[in-house]
């Protein structure tokens, strides 16, 4: 589990072509990988992802066919947004986040209101039923409130803090995202139609 307050900002160096996905270099030197063992999770730009390998300030991970498929920003070098696993002893800052994407988003409009931005996306059809006004949602791995929705749109204020802190800087119209919906609106919708 995570809380989608993103950590620190990593790098993709490099990627070695598996028979069913990638593995991949990441270099993350303001995560603090100290406490960081093999087998840990961390979520990369909304993607929960396994430590295989961990050298310095750098580390391997794998990722299978299944995950490209289904996420964007990990199949190239770049800035990825990071956070380790949650530990139960830590402030629950954001939302609940499982790293688990549930589908591909598309950025309409990013621009700068004052001193905030505007970030509006078009989430797939599927998924706009879970997305309510100022609930909660993952975007790249960042927990954010959502301002309005209107059908499968919704809008987004980011304050200027996270924009420093984040990849959410360099997105633009077009520009495609992860996003995870709220995990309690998936598993009410669920219980209300178990079929």
């Amino acid at each position: 589990m995570f809380t989608g307050i993103v950590a620190a900002t990593g790098r993709i160096t490099h990627l070695q072509t598996l028979e069913k996905g990638l593995r991949l270099t990441v270099e993350a030197p303001a995560l603090g990988l100290d406490d960081v063992a093999l087998g840990d999770s961390i979520a990369h730009n909304g993607v929960c992802l396994t430590v295989i390998e961990k050298e310095g300030d750098r580390y391997r991970i794998d990722v299978s066919r299944e995950t490209l498929d289904c996420t964007v920003g990990l199949d190239a070098p770049g800035e990825v947004n990071l956070e380790k696993a949650l530990r139960l002893a830590d402030r629950l800052g954001g939302h609940l986040v499982s790293g688990h994407v549930d589908g591909v988003g598309t950025v309409l409009k990013f621009e700068r209101i004052g001193e905030s931005h505007e970030l509006v996306i078009r989430a797939p059809e599927a998924l706009a039923k879970y997305i309510a006004r100022k609930g909660s949602i993952c975007v790249d791995g960042v927990s954010l409130t959502t301002n309005r929705i209107e059908g499968a749109d919704f809008s987004i204020n980011l304050i200027p803090h996270t924009v420093q802190v984040t990849t959410l800087k360099r997105l633009h119209p077009g520009a495609k995202v992860n996003l995870e919906v709220d995990l309690i609106a998936r598993y009410v919708e669920r219980m209300l139609n178990p079929e």
